[in-house]
């Protein structure tokens, strides 16, 4: 039987051919990422159509959303070389692209490749031996993969560390393909998987239960959104940071208060007065959110889209008994539990815009310009 391990190890070694149409083979069209630089290195062309070996599955992209993580990695954001906030230099990198080996989240980015880590589907075809019975079901493919098993803190990710679902079709691990039955549109699942998934294995290691308060920041992003709702479907009262212009709509996804993002967390709510903060802007804030915990309270966050370099009262972190949670690796139950709270019906995520997949540099942009609540989510063309 091919392990997971194998199968990822297989696509991680890439064959530049594999991005040219072969004659007599099929193609797709797809958005290829040539390297470090600004949008003009997303490329919309006509390439070779992958095909499923052992262990492995082709799926029909019908909804990819789109994710910070995608901008960081096309312009290098991940490099320790960078200390601005994310997006930080992205009209610069139109016209001078800077190759940076250290770019991607822990080993250089294989370009040229599809980005994409958000995939709803179709299961078009199964590799030799596979499980035919999944044919044509629809399917969520789990981002964050554990090759390893979960017991190795190990993991890459769909459309980062190998060929992803900016295309009309992706190859995945077999074991990572979910079936879902759901009432929800393929746009909605489109824009679950990397945020939710984010955004509930953050909640799941800080030990988010009912009663508890727990702040978000950044609560109209995609990640910020998503832990909003899923903090109250944990039973858990939620006060979001967000833009003014933006709080009836973070309201309606269960926040009980917003807090302007230019507003002093402290004046606002007081010092220890929230069990969790959820974070995933970071920036020049952090004192005050450190601040606003509870002793024995858990701070947690899975990005710094305001910047990476922090400082902060050291005397508040250990004089109070916080726990400082790093996520990027999804524990085993996340995307489970996301799963079973879609075909229960207790989830529908908030989808701003869609975009055709050749329009994604207007996606990016409009990512970048941060007016939108909830998801943006590209489709590929039908076949």
């Amino acid at each position: 039987m091919t392990s997971v391990d194998q199968v990822i190890r297989r696509q991680t070694t890439f064959d530049p051919s594999r991005l040219e149409p072969e004659p007599g083979k099929p193609t797709m069209f797809a958005v290829v990422t040539a390297g470090n630089g600004g949008l003009d290195k997303l490329e919309y062309r006509e390439i070779r159509r992958p095909e499923p070996g052992d262990g492995e599955l082709l799926v029909r992209v019908l909804a990819a959303g789109v994710n910070n993580t995608e901008i960081n990695t096309r312009v290098g954001w991940y490099s320790a070389a960078v200390d601005a906030a994310t997006g930080y230099d992205a009209e610069a990198q139109e016209t001078a692209a800077v190759q940076r080996a250290d770019g991607g989240w822990d080993a250089p980015t294989p370009f040229p490749f599809i980005q994409g880590t958000d995939c709803c589907g179709r299961v078009d075809a199964v590799g030799p031996g596979g499980d035919r019975s999944l044919l044509g079901r629809r399917v969520l493919v789990r981002p964050c993969m554990r090759p390893r098993g979960f017991a190795s803190i190990r993991n890459v990710w769909l459309g980062s560390d190998f060929d992803g679902a900016f295309a009309q079709f992706v190859k995945v691990p077999a074991s990572e393909a979910f079936p879902v039955e759901t009432a929800l549109s393929d746009v909605e699942l489109g824009a679950i998987p990397c945020a939710y998934g984010t955004a509930e294995n953050m909640l799941h290691r800080a030990r988010v239960s009912a009663g508890r308060h727990v702040l978000v920041t950044g609560a109209s992003g995609g990640v910020g959104s998503a832990a909003v709702q899923l903090a109250r479907l944990r039973g858990a009262e939620v006060t979001a940071v967000a833009g003014a212009g933006k709080a009836e709509q973070v309201l309606a996804l269960g926040a009980a208060r917003v807090v302007d993002r230019d507003d002093e967390i402290i004046a606002a709510l007081g010092e220890g007065s929230v069990d969790v903060v959820v974070d995933n802007v970071s920036g020049p804030g952090l004192d005050g959110l450190l601040a606003a915990l509870r002793p024995g309270g858990a701070y947690v966050s899975s990005g710094a889209i305001a910047g990476p370099r922090v400082g902060f009262d050291k005397r508040v972190f250990y004089l109070h008994d916080l726990r400082m949670i790093g996520c990027t690796a999804w524990d085993e139950p996340v995307f489970p539990a996301l799963l079973a709270r879609i075909e229960a019906g207790e989830l529908r995520p908030r989808v701003a815009e869609t975009f055709p997949l050749e329009r994604i540099a207007d996606a990016q942009t409009a990512m970048l310009d941060k007016r939108h609540v909830g998801k943006l989510v590209l489709v590929p063309p039908g076949i």
